[in-house]
């Protein structure tokens, strides 16, 4: 609301350090839910998530910017694909369906080759 916003400034200006980390926080999680973003544009601004890394090892987030520095590969392919996991849930879904019309199956083989049939299977059979 527009009270807390106003709240947030004033406690903000009080402390200088927290405003510099918050407003480094707020960037990046803008640079990392932009949804138009593709693998190139996000190339391009993966200096700035740097920059923003770089503010963060100096400061008492040590420990994220530890964490954002080795992740920083995993994140710049993020961009490559779309970020959900809406076709793992519906080979959950799928799972689950067949888990109530089998009313549990009497051994793990014959779960995972329905599995296999209904999620799409390739002919190959690994296993685990």
């Amino acid at each position: 609301s527009e009270e807390q916003r106003k709240r947030l400034a004033v406690y903000l200006k009080a402390n200088p350090v927290l405003e510099a980390l918050y407003t480094a926080k707020q960037d990046m999680a803008l640079l990392l839910t932009q949804k138009s973003l593709n693998a190139k544009k996000a190339s391009q601004l993966i200096p700035d998530l740097l920059r923003l890394i770089d503010q963060f090892a100096a400061s008492p987030l040590k420990s994220l910017a530890d964490t954002l520095t080795s992740w920083l590969e995993p994140v710049a392919r993020m961009w490559r694909f779309s970020r959900n996991n809406g076709i793992t849930e519906g080979f959950h879904t799928k799972m689950e369906m067949i888990s109530r019309r089998a009313f549990g199956f009497r051994n793990f083989h014959n779960y995972r080759l329905r599995v296999l049939a209904l999620c799409g299977w390739n002919g190959v059979i690994n296993r685990v």
